[in-house]
């Protein structure tokens, strides 16, 4: 993947870089190089699944003050 920096506007380049890995787009390209089981992608949405709500729920801990 490459992002084109036009009249040397490196800043506007890193900008829409950014804006791809906010989105997930490095991430959805590297799974999809190769072909991922079923089973293998129900086991690594799962595990997402769990991270993301340990997450919110440390998140949600620390905003109480806990």
């Amino acid at each position: 993947m490459q992002v084109i920096v036009r009249d040397n506007n490196v800043d506007q380049a890193l900008k829409a870089l950014k804006k791809m890995q906010r989105e997930g787009i490095f991430r959805e390209m590297k799974l999809r190089r190769s072909y991922e089981k079923p089973s293998e992608r129900r086991a690594r949405e799962k595990a997402e699944a769990v991270r993301r709500a340990r997450k919110l729920e440390r998140k949600r801990l620390e905003r109480e003050g806990f």
